[in-house]
C-alpha cells in the first residue's frame, strides 16, 4: 500500500474534530476500495439494519472486527455466522491517521472495528453520535469514491450549531477529545464525483474505531 500523502494542511472543524483533504493518495484509495468489495462478498457480507423503529437504513454497512447492530456489538451476526475480522491494514492506518490529525501517536485502546458504508445516489446517514463503544478514542472516517456532505454538529443535540463540510475521495476525518460524542451525518452525496479511476459508483466510508470489548 502506498504511503498516505500529508500535502493538505488540517483543517480544525471543532475542538478535537480535523479534516485533512487529500490525506490517502490514488493508490492507496484504488487499494482500499478493492479490499472492500473483497470484504463485503458474504457471508457477512454488505447489509441494511432494521431499526428499532422499523425503518430501513438506506445505507448498506459492512461490520470488521465487531458486528454492529443498532445499537450494540457482537461477535456473530443474528443467524450466528461470524463476523469478518479486523484487518490489520485498517489498524495501521487508524494509527498513522491519528496522528497525522493530531501530531502524536494514539495512547488509547487498540483500534478493533470498522464500519464500511456504502452510499449509493439516494442514500442518507442521520444524525446520530458514535455511543456504542467503551472506548472514546477519536474515530477515524475515510471517505472513497463520490464526494458527500458531511454535517457535524455538537455533543448536545441533533439541531444547530453545526458545520458542513465536503468530504471527497481520499479525505480523512478524525474526531475525539471533547469532540467525540459530537452528533453527524451525512444529508447528501454528490452522485458522479468519484475520480474515474477508482470504478467505484456511489461512496464508500470506512469508520475504524477501539470499540473498548473484551470476549
Amino acid at each position: 500500500m502506498s504511503d498516505a500523502l500529508f500535502g493538505s494542511p488540517p483543517v480544525e472543524v471543532a475542538p478535537g474534530a480535523v479534516h485533512l483533504p487529500g490525506w490517502l493518495d490514488e493508490d492507496t484509495q484504488a487499494d482500499l476500495v478493492r479490499r472492500c468489495r473483497a470484504w463485503a462478498r458474504g457471508p457477512a457480507g454488505m447489509r441494511r439494519h432494521t431499526m428499532p423503529r422499523g425503518g430501513v437504513m438506506s445505507v448498506r454497512m459492512l461490520s470488521l472486527g465487531w458486528h454492529w447492530q443498532p445499537y450494540s456489538y457482537a461477535r456473530t451476526l443474528p443467524d450466528g455466522t461470524p463476523v469478518r475480522p479486523f484487518p490489520g491494514v485498517l489498524g495501521d492506518l487508524a494509527a498513522r491517521a491519528v496522528e497525522a490529525a493530531y501530531g502524536a501517536p494514539p495512547d488509547t485502546d487498540p483500534y478493533d472495528v470498522a464500519l464500511v458504508n456504502f452510499y449509493d445516489a439516494g442514500a442518507r446517514m442521520g444524525m446520530h453520535q458514535d455511543r456504542d463503544e467503551a472506548s472514546r478514542a477519536p474515530v477515524v472516517s475515510l471517505s472513497l469514491g463520490d464526494a458527500c456532505v458531511f454535517r457535524f454538529g455538537n455533543t448536545e443535540t441533533r439541531t444547530r450549531p453545526y458545520t458542513d463540510v465536503e468530504l471527497r475521495s481520499g479525505d480523512l476525518f478524525v474526531f475525539g477529545g471533547p469532540s467525540r460524542m459530537a452528533y453527524h451525518g451525512v444529508p447528501r452525496t454528490r452522485p458522479g464525483t468519484a475520480p474515474p479511476a477508482l470504478g467505484l459508483d456511489g461512496r464508500l466510508n470506512i469508520t475504524i474505531r477501539a470499540s473498548g470489548l473484551s470476549g
